[in-house]
């Protein structure tokens, strides 16, 4: 049987990845993209069944770029994953702490665990463009005196001994992630939606807008605003939506064209278990 193949931001034993194993499985084939751009032109292109891609943290917010992306390659949001990001500082096998001298890592896990680090004044912080990435290459190269802050599935993957786990410095730190494909997916399941939408310069258009979902008891989770490229001043607004009746869904939708225009679902899935995370 072909495994599905799924593309992640970063390499084997990322986040990515982890999310990825969440919602599929195990048994998939992860195709690596370096940046969020090229995970989207995999996507494209047919490299990729599926894509994973982060959307926000609940510490650093909201990932902008991804939103202009999801504007531009108009996929299909089907699903998405909330994961606990527990970050832990690895290196080669047999390596004290005290005799670091560089500790490297995507930038923002480097300031997730910055309480943990600053200890570590004898080490250099080096920023990098992916976690699983920098633990690859000290495994591979057996770079002495280097430590990667990584996720326990990187210490594994690659043979590294984890000298500290959970260094990160607020506990509650978690990653939601968007599954993205190519055509929607029908389900009676489908309880959340995605959509964007721009306003008229009117005083109280988004409020009008916000008041019927309220009045269609339609629960809104996020709000995001983007600026419109090329158009100074105007903002394209990303809202997530859950609802129990999907009738008072269709009927809200409706009603706010009277009030929204360039209304894109960008796409309609279950919403993700949030309730049940280590």
């Amino acid at each position: 049987m072909t495994k599905l193949k799924i593309a992640i931001q970063g390499i084997t034993a990322s986040f990515h990845e982890v999310a990825a194993q969440k919602y599929f499985g195990n048994d998939i084939s992860s195709v690596e993209c370096m940046s969020f751009h090229d995970l989207c032109e995999a996507l494209k292109k047919g490299e990729a069944d599926y894509a994973v891609m982060a959307i926000e943290n609940s510490i650093f917010g909201s990932i902008l770029e991804n939103y202009a992306l999801l504007q531009k390659y108009r996929f299909n949001i089907i699903g998405e994953v909330y994961l606990r990001i527990q970050q832990c500082l690895m290196a080669l096998p047999g390596t004290k702490i005290e005799d670091l001298k560089f500790i490297e890592s995507h930038p923002v896990a480097i300031r997730q665990c910055a309480e943990y680090l600053e200890k570590l004044d004898h080490a250099l912080l080096v920023d990098k463009e992916d976690t699983a990435a920098v633990a690859k290459k000290i495994a591979e190269e057996k770079l002495v005196g280097v430590a990667a802050v990584a996720s326990k599935a990187a210490a594994e993957k690659f043979g590294l001994e984890i000298l500290a786990e959970n260094i990160e410095t607020n506990k509650q730190n978690f990653t939601r992630f968007l599954i993205l494909s190519k055509t929607a997916k029908v389900s009676d399941k489908n309880n959340k939606t995605s959509i964007s939408f721009q306003l008229s310069h009117h005083p109280g258009s988004l409020a009008k807008v916000l008041n019927i979902f309220h009045e269609k008891n339609i629960n809104l989770t996020k709000i995001q605003s983007s600026p419109v490229i090329g158009k100074p001043y105007q903002y394209t607004f990303h809202v997530d939506l859950t609802w129990d009746s999907k009738s008072n869904y269709d009927e809200a939708l409706k009603a706010i064209t009277t009030f929204a225009t360039d209304i894109i679902i960008l796409g309609e899935y279950e919403k993700g278990d949030f309730n049940n995370l280590a």
